[in-house]
């Protein structure tokens, strides 16, 4: 190996490090959380009996066969808190996904395509963008009597989708303009090979933080709606254990199992998207990571 390669392998193995995500302790509690609720929504529904099933001992606290107790007309908490996880989950994932392709699709493709596709890809995106998504999903979902997870996975994500998609073009038109693009471009390499090889990479990051913010915007959309009435039908969720749980008047008699494990499923995943979601803004932002670890320093915290 002569001294020029030894140069060049020790400049490229400190580039490679920073490439790689850093495992701090936010994300790894982050990670953990989260794949714990991840498993349990799994596995769980696979390990409880029917969720739907009444039973004569209503209101019956934690204990007697019972982890989380039971709902007023006898339903186990615990199943119903098993199947609600697999839903909310469904949703969330669903919510990601189609964001992801959208947004990409209308911000990635648009901007590196150019002229008049991504003026009109960027016309559609602002328009869906001043639409209140709020009020349109509740308006979509009243007119709809019978609502699947996956209907409501639908709409939520039609209306999440334009925010991530002029992140993405803003950062797609600045990496098109680098030189090493500009330099594939002259090399006649292929556009789709320039946009998968040379552009891609460089979003993976930004793509991660955005379906994270996806999914948490999907969990805390749905629980929203079938807090209201408009969840999905016939499903169970998060969102439809503490819409239940009101109706049952659950607050007011004291019975804290039927709402809490819903209410901190929710704040609990939430916060470990959240904190893995900080994580990746530290990627993609450096001043960022650099002012978290002049805090951490400070503080005398490592991590």
């Amino acid at each position: 190996m002569t001294a020029t390669t030894e140069g060049a392998v020790a400049v490229a193995a400190p580039i490679r490090r920073r490439t790689l995500p850093p495992m701090t302790v936010k994300l790894a509690v982050g990670l953990g959380i989260a794949g714990l609720i991840i498993l349990f929504g799994v596995i769980g529904p696979l390990l409880v009996g029917d969720p739907s099933a009444v039973r004569d001992i209503g209101l019956t606290a934690p204990g007697n066969g019972f982890l989380l107790g039971t709902t007023q007309s006898g339903q186990d908490v615990f199943a119903q808190l098993a199947y609600a996880t697999r839903g909310s989950l469904i949703i969330g994932v669903v919510v990601g996904a189609i964001t992801l392709l959208l947004s990409s699709f209308f911000g990635i493709v648009g901007a590196f395509v150019g002229g008049w596709t991504d003026e009109a890809f960027s016309l559609f995106t602002n328009i869906m963008l001043v639409i209140p998504g709020l009020p349109l999903v509740i308006v979509i979902s009243s007119y709809v009597p019978n609502k699947s997870i996956w209907l409501v996975a639908a709409v939520l994500a039609i209306t999440s989708w334009a925010g991530s998609a002029r992140v993405l073009r803003g950062f797609t038109l600045s990496v098109r303009s680098r030189d090493y693009v500009l330099a594939a471009r002259i090399g006649g390499e292929k556009r789709w090979r320039i946009l998968l090889v040379e552009i891609l990479p460089n979003l993976i990051p930004l793509l991660a933080s955005q379906v994270v913010f996806a999914v948490i915007f999907a969990i805390l959309g749905e629980a929203g709606l079938s807090f209201l009435g408009l969840g999905a039908s016939g499903s169970f969720t998060w969102g439809t254990m503490l819409f239940y749980a009101q109706n049952g008047l659950a607050l007011r008699l004291g019975a804290w199992w039927w709402f809490a494990p819903p209410g901190l499923a929710i704040a609990l995943f939430g916060a470990a998207l959240s904190l893995i979601n900080f994580s990746i803004d530290e990627i993609i932002n450096p001043k960022l990571r650099s002012q978290t670890r002049a805090e951490r320093n400070k503080w005398s915290v490592k991590a």
